[in-house]
């Protein structure tokens, strides 16, 4: 929202500099975003040309001999045409910068005539796009004066950005009275006087559609005569940044800037009969004043005469009615429009215009005919002419919302203690009306103030107003206790897990909560699947098992895409019913072709190996290890579920029947039946089944002890059945002794004839921590014995001699 300062004033009684302004602006919530104070216009002086001769080498310059009020006259060459002795126009001294250009002048010669300024035309002033000729000024203007103080263009434009809850600031007046109520001067009588009308006006009026036009009124001004706007008119729209076309659009823009009242006018002699309001018909078209032509539909409210829409409602007009210089008659019209269908019909038709800005957010609808009266006054001051009677349809007196203020709520909610008596002396500056006595008022809400509903907009009110700068910081308050976490362990969990991914080189991904049938019925298993009622695409229809598929079919998109090693990862929730206790959370991953944690693709020191089940297990581990799972209390079994290959996969469980995670390379009927190639290898790791932490008596970290012994390895090498586990015979090792025993390593696993049938050797590496003394020969026989003992009796083992 722009507007000058003089603008501002001519509603605002006010002594306040431009800073005081600018501040208070920002204080009471129209927060200023810029400043144009023009002082980039302020070196420009009014000079007169005393003589004007040919230049010696070019036929199209002159040198003119120019009077800046000095005493000493400056030579300057000018290539305008217009330029001739007498002639007062804006001159431009050395070292000034000019807008219009980007240049700052210099002295210069030009074909070998020395050049002391120039005189400037007004596209180099940024005026207008006039640049035929140099300014020319009337014969009184001074001499040596600035030429922007003279002209009146040292007015400073002001822009405030407003938030889509204050339409009663998109204009002029309503900014002026935030103004007022802030104590920066008075707000002038904004009452409009009502323009006495001949006749009736002979277009009538029928609103197919009240509930997109809840009021029209419409007016016929005869008589007009249609040129230029004012000077003053025009300086005002460009300095907001409009175009001038003529007086009569000029006045429309003017009162939508000045009053917040969007009005449109239509040629008279160009409107077939009577106009109708009613939506647009399925595929209907208008060319529209931006030159464009626009496809409607049945959601778009358009004005139509008898040849059919002659413009988009609330939007903007159009083209076949537009007034010109030839409009003799004018229909004015001020309407009021439902703000949804406006903001509805300028997205899908892809229009921003200053009337659907303030249509969508709110006009004031108390001031739609008042608004008409006053731009009716401001075409017959402007324009002539003789206007009719005012035509209103639909017009119904507005219920204003009242609501119940407790006066103790500015405190509760601000901090700030403002009295009941300034209070309401706020509210009542601003437009609100009090009503009763006490604590507890009700206010009735004025018309333009759509965005107030409860006694919390009152307070805000009152707050903006008496000033956001007088609530006094205040310590934060120290409590004895310590907070309680905030996050839920299920929460923390998640975080926790995708950083895990993330360490390991998995790249993130969000993947469709609903997938194809034909995707989701090989890891239902014997579950029913959870089908959609309303899917948003036939291969989008069902609830996901599992986010392996989506995390599969990802995998292979970038496969066919030339990415061949990628390793994806997803937290989020799978869906095994229709109840909430099947609702999982769930950390997945699937890793294709190379793509290992340590790196991946080809190398000259040797390529990297395909990805396997040992991955897979890895990534799985490491999120049950981020969840606070400890990896010795872990069981892992061979085989898994129906989508993964039957020798090379694996569950981990803790306990019998808690399942935790599942890993393992892809079934080759799986990849089959999706279409993709591998080698590929997942996991889901279950965390909604991670038991709980138990509680400890104490948050300290337990007391680091460390051993001032040397640590000491020990190999043993045990034959057993091929079909034993390597964990189990590991976790009996470990079992032998928890004190002194604090690790064991598979190193080797070898199977042969010399064995025996379906018989393997299993390799492992003891460390062996002593605590509290030097171990003897006597002492690692004995442990050494330990362990042979607990192995064999856990596994069935012997040890291999």
């Amino acid at each position: 929202m722009k507007f000058t300062l003089s603008w501002l004033k001519d509603h605002l009684d006010t002594e306040a500099s431009l800073d005081e302004i600018v501040e208070t602006l920002t204080m009471i919530g129209l927060e200023v975003e810029s400043v144009d104070d023009k002082s980039v216009l302020k070196p420009f002086t009014i000079a007169k040309v005393l003589n004007a001769q040919k230049h010696p080498d070019a036929d199209k310059l002159q040198v003119l001999t120019v009077d800046i009020g000095s005493g000493t006259p400056l030579q300057v060459v000018c290539g305008a045409p217009n330029a001739r002795a007498g002639l007062i126009g804006a001159f431009a001294a050395p070292g000034t910068y000019v807008p219009g250009i980007d240049v700052t002048l210099s002295v210069g010669k030009i074909r070998g005539v020395e050049s002391f300024g120039m005189m400037c035309s007004e596209r180099e002033l940024q005026l207008s796009d006039e640049h035929n000729g140099i300014i020319e000024l009337p014969e009184d203007a001074p001499v040596g004066t600035s030429y922007a103080e003279w002209a009146k263009l040292d007015d400073p434009v002001i822009e405030i950005g407003l938030t889509p809850n204050r339409p009663d600031c998109t204009s002029v007046y309503g900014v002026a009275r935030d103004l007022a109520a802030a104590g920066l001067g008075t707000l002038k009588d904004g009452a409009v006087a009502p323009i006495a009308g001949q006749g009736a006006c002979p277009v009538e009026v029928t609103i197919e559609a009240p509930e997109l036009c809840p009021g029209f009124g419409l007016r016929l001004v005869r008589g007009v005569k249609n040129g230029p706007s004012p000077k003053w008119l025009q300086q005002r729209l460009i300095a907001i940044g409009l175009r001038p076309i003529n007086a009569l659009v000029d006045i429309t823009n003017y009162m939508t800037f000045d009053r917040g009242r969007p009005l449109h006018v239509f040629d008279a002699a160009k409107v077939a009969g009577n106009l109708v309001i009613r939506r647009a018909k399925e595929g209907e078209k208008i060319l529209a004043l931006d030159g464009r032509e626009y496809t409607l539909s049945g959601e778009n409210c358009v004005i139509a005469d008898d040849r059919g829409v002659e413009s988009i409602a609330g939007v903007m007009g159009g083209e076949h009615s537009g007034c010109d210089e030839n409009t003799t008659d004018v229909l004015i019209e001020s309407a009021l429009w439902a703000p949804l269908n406006i903001a509805r019909t300028g997205r899908e038709l892809g229009i921003i215009t200053d009337a659907r800005y303030r249509f969508e957010r709110g006009v004031d609808p108390e001031f739609a005919l008042p608004g008409l009266e006053l731009a009716t006054k401001m075409v017959l001051d402007l324009c002539g002419g003789e206007a009719t009677e005012i035509r209103a349809v639909g017009f119904k007196p507005t219920e204003q919302k009242v609501v119940t203020f407790p006066v103790s709520e500015v405190k509760r909610l601000t901090g700030i203690e403002v009295s009941t008596e300034e209070s309401l002396a706020i509210l009542t500056r601003l437009g609100f009306k009090p009503q009763g006595q006490g604590d507890v008022v009700d206010v009735k809400v004025p018309t333009w103030r759509p965005d107030v509903d409860g006694k919390a907009d009152l307070v805000e009110e009152v707050m903006r107003i008496h000033g956001v700068n007088k609530i006094e910081p205040q310590p934060m308050i120290s409590k004895d206790s310590v907070s309680s976490r905030i996050l839920t362990t299920a929460q923390i969990r998640t975080r926790l897990a995708r950083r895990a991914l993330a360490v390991r080189g998995m790249m993130e991904a969000v993947t469709w909560s609903f997938i194809s049938e034909a995707q989701a019925r090989p890891f239902a298993e014997n579950r029913p699947l959870i089908k959609l009622a309303n899917p948003i695409a036939a291969d989008l229809s069902t609830m996901r098992p599992s986010l392996l598929p989506g995390l599969i079919a990802a995998a292979q998109r970038n496969a066919d895409r030339g990415f061949r090693d990628v390793a994806l990862c997803e937290v989020a929730a799978a869906y095994e019913g229709d109840r909430p206790q099947d609702q999982r959370r769930v950390a997945s991953g699937v890793r294709r072709g190379t793509a290992r944690p340590g790196g991946q693709g080809r190398n000259w020191a040797g390529n990297v190996a395909s990805v396997d089940v040992f991955v897979a297990k890895e990534d799985a581990l490491a999120v049950l290890e981020a969840c606070g799972v400890a990896a010795d209390k872990l069981q892992i079994e061979a085989g898994g579920p129906s989508w993964y290959h039957p020798g090379r996969s694996g569950t981990i469980k803790m306990g019998p029947k808690n399942i935790l995670a599942t890993f393992g390379e892809f079934h080759p009927r799986l990849l089959e039946a999706m279409d993709v190639s591998g080698p590929l290898c997942g996991f889901e790791v279950f965390i909604d089944a991670v038991p709980e932490p138990k509680a400890r008596a104490t948050r300290t970290k337990p007391r680091l002890d460390l051993s001032p012994f040397q640590a000491v390895t020990r190999d043993f090498a045990f034959v057993v059945s091929r079909d034993v586990p390597a964990g189990t015979l590991v976790r009996a090792a470990l079992a032998a002794d928890k004190k002194l025993i604090t690790g064991v390593n598979v190193f080797d696993v070898f199977e042969g004839q010399s064995l025996g049938e379906d018989k393997k050797s299993v390799a492992i590496e003891v460390t062996v921590q002593p605590v509290d003394k030097t171990l003897t020969d006597e002492d690692f026989e004995a442990l050494s014995k330990r362990i042979v003992d607990n192995v064999t009796k856990q596994t069935g083992g012997v040890l291999r001699a």
